[in-house]
C-alpha cells in the first residue's frame, strides 16, 4: 500500500507530495519549499512518521516545483530525477528567481535521467513514467496502476489545464497528450496535480471545459 501526503508551499501555492509505503520508504515529488518554515514542516512529517527518503522526482522544472531540490539533496543526498529535456528549464530557474523575489538555492543537476516507459520503485510498488509535454518541454507524470493514481504535475487540474505560455509550452501538444495519455487511464484514476485539489480522470473527461474525453 502506498500513502500520499500533500503540502502546499511557496507563493505559487504548489503541491509537494510525499509518497511512501508500509515500510516507510518515501519518494519526494516536486519539493516546493521556499523558506525555513516550509522546510521544517516537510522535515517534521518525515521524522515524525519515521520515513526513509529514497528518491527525489521532479515532474518538470518550473521554479515553483524545484525550490526545495537543494535542501533535499543536502539533507538526504538525493539527486533530482527528471527527463533530460527539462534541463534548460532547470538552469533557467536561477535567472527567474530574482524576478519573483524568491530565495533559490541552486538545484543539483541529475546524474541520470528518466525516460518514458520506464518504472520507478517505492519499495515493492512501481509507478510508470509517462512523458506528457505541452506545459513544459519534457513534463513527466507518474502512474500507479494498482491503486490507480497519478502524480500529475501541471498537466491536468480540476476543470483546468496547465498554462502553455511559458518557454517550451505548446497548447495543442498539451491537449493532445492529455487526451492520448491521461484520458486513456481508467476513469477512477485519482489525479494529484501540481496546484489545487485532486480530481479523477473520469470527472475531467466529462466536465473539463478545455478538453473533454
Amino acid at each position: 500500500m502506498l500513502y500520499i501526503k500533500s503540502f502546499i508551499f511557496n507563493p505559487f501555492q504548489e503541491n509537494t507530495y510525499l509518497v511512501y509505503d508500509e515500510d516507510g520508504n518515501c519518494a519526494i515529488f516536486d519539493p516546493g519549499m521556499s523558506n525555513v518554515a516550509e522546510e521544517k514542516t516537510l522535515l517534521a512529517f518525515i521524522e515524525d512518521n519515521k520515513l526513509k527518503p529514497i528518491a527525489l522526482y521532479n515532474t518538470h522544472c518550473h521554479i515553483d516545483h524545484v525550490l526545495g531540490n537543494r535542501m533535499i539533496y543536502d539533507t538526504y543526498n538525493l539527486f533530482p530525477q527528471l527527463h533530460e529535456g527539462e534541463i534548460p528549464v532547470l538552469v533557467d530557474v536561477e535567472h527567474r528567481a530574482p524576478m519573483f523575489g524568491i530565495r533559490y538555492d541552486l538545484s543539483p543537476i541529475p546524474e541520470t535521467f528518466l525516460q518514458e516507459g520506464e518504472a520507478i520503485e517505492i519499495g515493492k510498488h512501481r509507478l510508470q513514467v509517462l512523458l506528457v509535454p505541452g506545459h513544459s518541454p519534457a513534463h513527466l507524470c507518474f502512474y500507479q496502476a494498482d491503486q490507480k493514481f497519478l502524480i500529475g504535475g501541471d498537466v491536468l487540474f480540476r476543470n483546468s489545464i496547465g498554462r502553455t505560455d511559458l518557454p517550451g509550452g505548446n497548447h495543442q501538444q498539451l491537449l493532445d497528450n492529455i487526451k492520448e495519455k491521461i484520458y486513456s487511464l481508467p476513469d477512477e484514476t485519482v489525479v494529484y496535480p501540481g496546484h489545487g485539489p485532486e480530481t479523477t480522470v473520469g470527472f475531467e473527461k466529462t466536465t473539463n471545459p478545455y478538453i473533454k474525453g
